[in-house]
This record gives C-alpha cells, sequence and structure tokens, in this order.
C-alpha cells in the first residue's frame, strides 16, 4: 500500500517531462519511505535501478552493470564494463536518444567503495549534460554522507543537482490513511507509538485494538520492532552503547544537558557530540524557549515518537519482556500513556495550527510555532506554555493542550489567560485543546472573553482527515 508522498511525486513527474537532464538528490532516514517512492515513480517508465551494497567496488560495479545490461537487452547478463566511469557513460549516451531514468539507491555504500566515483559522476554530468536526457537520481540513507559528499559547497557534485528532497516521516494527516481502521482516539495513539514512519506503521495492524499492537510488537521480542531502535544504531554510528544510554535518559525525563550527562555518566561536552549526532540522525530534537535564542535555556526531547516510545517504556520492562510476561508488561505501561500522549497531543494540535495557517483560517500570520518556558516575575516560579506563536509582534497565539478523559475545566483557561499576560501584544488569541471537550463554565468564560477559541480532538480530526 502507497500513501503520501503526494508533493514528492509531482516534483519528480515535473523533471522527468523537462526532456533535458535533470540531477535529484533524496536522502532521508532509514526505513522513511524513500525506496518506495522511488519505486512509485518509476513502475511505467525506462528506467535502471541499481540498489548499492556494502560490499567491494568490484560487487557493486557487477550489480550495476547487471542492472544495465538487463535494461538494455532485457536480459540478465553475467558481462560486466570494466569500470564505473564505462557503465555510467555507457548509460548517459543511451539517454541521448530517449528519456532514461538511472536511479542509485543506498548511493553512500556504492561511494565508499569506489572513491572516485563522484568525480566520475562530475565528469560525466559536465560532459553530457547538454546531449544527455538522462534522469539521475541518487538516493541515501546516510544523511551525514549526503549533506556532506553530495550536497556540501566542497563536494565534487555540487552546484549540478536540478532538485533535492529530504524525506520525513509522514505527519498526523498522513499517518491516519495508513491506520484508517482505527477509532479516532487509537490513532492518536497509534501515532503516538509509531510515528510517522511508514516501515514501522506497516508493522501495526489496524484492525486490532492499540493494546494488542503494542503486545504484538514492543513486547514481543520476536517482532521487527523490538530490535528496531538498537539495529538502527548499529548500522548509524560506532558506539551504540552511549547513544543507548542518552536516548533512554531523554526518554525517561533528563532534558538538560547537565541531567543528560549526569544519568549516563560522561562529561557534557562528550555527551554533546553524541546529541548532535542523534539530531543528525532526526532521533533528538533540540528547543529553545519560543522567540529566544539562548542556548542556557537548551531542552532536548526525542524527535521520532517510535524511538520516544520504546525507550521510555521497554528498557524499564525487559526482564519480565524477555519471560514472556507480556500481560505483565502491558500492566506496567498502560497508566502512564495518558500522560505520555500529553506531548505528542502538543504537537498534533500544532499541526492543526499549521493547517489552519495554510488554509487562510488562522487569526495570527504565523512564521513558527514553538513552546515557551521561563520565570514568571510574579511569581518568581517556572512556568510554561504549550503553542506560542507571533505576527510581527503585534499579534500572538497561545495555546494550551490537554490530552484527558475529563472535560477541561474554567481554571485552565484561567492559566492560559494569566501566562499570556507575561507578554505584550496589540491582539492576544487563545487556543484551547481538550480531548474530550470543556465543561460549561470553560464554554461561557471563553464566549465572555471573546478572543479565546476552544477545539476538541474531534475538531482537530476534522481539519486535518475531512473523511474521518
Amino acid at each position: 500500500m502507497f500513501i503520501g508522498r503526494e508533493r514528492e511525486l509531482q516534483t519528480l513527474e515535473r523533471l522527468f517531462y523537462s526532456d533535458h537532464f535533470e540531477f535529484a538528490v533524496i536522502y532521508g532516514r532509514r526505513r522513511v519511505g524513500k525506496t518506495a517512492l522511488i519505486s512509485r515513480f518509476i513502475q511505467d517508465k525506462d528506467a535502471i535501478y541499481f540498489m548499492g551494497v556494502e560490499s567491494s567496488e568490484k560487487q557493486n560495479l557487477e550489480n550495476l552493470s547487471k542492472s544495465i545490461m538487463e535494461y538494455s537487452s532485457g536480459i540478465e547478463a553475467e558481462t560486466s564494463f570494466l569500470s564505473f566511469q564505462a557503465a555510467l557513460e555507457y548509460v548517459f549516451r543511451l539517454a541521448e536518444k530517449k528519456r532514461v531514468i538511472l536511479a542509485i539507491d543506498e548511493y553512500p555504500y556504492v561511494a565508499r567503495a569506489s572513491k572516485s566515483l563522484a568525480s566520475t559522476l562530475q565528469l560525466l554530468i559536465d560532459k553530457y549534460k547538454e546531449a544527455s536526457k538522462l534522469m539521475l537520481i541518487l538516493c541515501g540513507s546516510s544523511m551525514s554522507y549526503m549533506e556532506d559528499q553530495v550536497l556540501a559547497y566542497k563536494a565534487p557534485l555540487y552546484g549540478r543537482r536540478t532538485a533535492q528532497m529530504k524525506i520525513q516521516p509522514f505527519d498526523f494527516a498522513e499517518t491516519c490513511r495508513y491506520c484508517q481502521y482505527f477509532s479516532p482516539e487509537e490513532k492518536a495513539l497509534m501515532y503516538g507509538v509509531a510515528g510517522g514512519t511508514p516501515q514501522y506503521l506497516l508493522q501495526m495492524n489496524d484492525h486490532q485494538s492499540v493494546e494488542e499492537n503494542i503486545k504484538n510488537t514492543f513486547l514481543n521480542p520476536n517482532s521487527a520492532i523490538y530490535e528496531e531502535p538498537s539495529s538502527l544504531l548499529k548500522q548509524e554510528v560506532r558506539e551504540p552503547a552511549i547513544y543507548n544510554a542518552i536516548i533512554t535518559a531523554i526518554a525517561t525525563g533528563a532534558s538538560r544537558m547537565a541531567e543528560i550527562s549526569t544519568k549516563v555518566g560522561e562529561d557534557s561536552n562528550v555527551c554533546s557530540t553524541y546529541v548532535k549526532n542523534l539530531i543528525a540522525l532526526g532521533i533528538i530534537r533540540k528547543e529553545v524557549p519560543y522567540g529566544e535564542k539562548t542556548t542556557r535555556k537548551t531542552i532536548y526531547s526525542i524527535e521520532d515518537n517510535m524511538f520516544r516510545f520504546w525507550y521510555r517504556f521497554v528498557p524499564e520492562n525487559n526482564s519480565i519482556i524477555a519471560r514472556g510476561a507480556v500481560e505483565l508488561a502491558y500492566r506496567r505501561i498502560e497508566p502512564h500513556l495518558s500522560d505520555y500522549m500529553g506531548h505528542i497531543f502538543e504537537d498534533i494540535c500544532s499541526q492543526y495550527l499549521w493547517a489552519l495557517l495554510l488554509k487562510g483560517k488562522s487569526p495570527v500570520d504565523f512564521s513558527e510555532l514553538g513552546r515557551w518556558w521561563g520565570t514568571d516575575p510574579r511569581t518568581r516560579s517556572q512556568t510554561e506554555i504549550d503553542i506560542m506563536a507571533e505576527q510581527d509582534r503585534q499579534a500572538a497565539l497561545f495555546g494550551e493542550c490537554k490530552w484527558t478523559n475529563e472535560k477541561v475545566d474554567v481554571g485552565v483557561l484561567d492559566t492560559l489567560v494569566e501566562r499570556s499576560h507575561l507578554f505584550h501584544y496589540d491582539q492576544t488569541f487563545l487556543y484551547l485543546f481538550a480531548k474530550t471537550g470543556f465543561t460549561q463554565g470553560c464554554i461561557e468564560k471563553a464566549e465572555h472573553l471573546g478572543n479565546v477559541r476552544l477545539v476538541t480532538y474531534s475538531d482537530i480530526l476534522k481539519e486535518l482527515v475531512p473523511e474521518t
């Protein structure tokens, strides 16, 4: 089942029909659906698809040769080109008469094995770009390699690409399209548990409950998900043990660098280097309070929801999971799910506000959304605002998100009003988001204030996923 990626496919189609040389770079985390995107795009076109392997230059050249010969003659030949330059030049010349796509997947594997490959491609692109109708696609999962060795200013291929795409996990609306048979609440839970990475979503069964899915994947030592985080880290980094410790520390409440280093037992400078790598991998997110540039208040959270869930609940229950005590493990997790979903719901509410902006429905024409935290000068206590955005310092919106089964009462609205007064704008708009709804007192207070929007999870679904 192929879902989403409409914009990426439109971009690739536009390049394909340009009728002159095109060079697209596609990169992103493992499991995010890059290969599926390429396969979908080339399924009805003249295309040579070649996936690099973590092997020798000779092995990759043989595999590329087979792909070219199979396309050219329609049969699987044993003949191999003498060099990558000979193989690639053959394809460039083949494309002088008609549009041909050459898609090299997992390019970093091939380029690491053949140190001169990037320079060879540079040479051939410069030689044939005017005469050839080749559409070249280089794709890679090693984001650092693609950014440093393909896209960077000093890279041989710099300036030759005609498009680049960093493939991101699905947002909540796209995830819901994968999870169509779940109930509305289960869709949010599944987004919180599996995130928007297609390969993880494929492990979930929307004909079963979320509880059954958690038991069958995260609490099952034989499932693909159970080993996924450690497996992915082993592929991406050299010292997975320290990375594991850092992610676990953040997942269990350590958000500042000092707290992380204390939990991990390493110096802050050492942890900082590892955290930067995790940010580059899209696993960790760095945040500062909205509107501030200071690093003094920097906090870290887990970006990927599947990693967030796994590291929050699996390591501490590893021993009983290994003994097959699935029911016991789930009973320990279940009481914490509502609290866990608080941060996920904030993310969903932010996506709702972005949707309003893009549809021209937002009262504030903002450029970014974020959280804010700091000291309330009146009480000298720490406080925070779930969502904040501004427009030219003239208007701002403030949001509070509550994922609870109880209706949100007027006290929550009063607190949001007080916190909004920490800032001074000509106009302020308050958004109160609730999983189930609002008390009559809260509704009446919102009507009296006039600048308050009360939004339920059901309202969010109608905006983001109209068919729900």
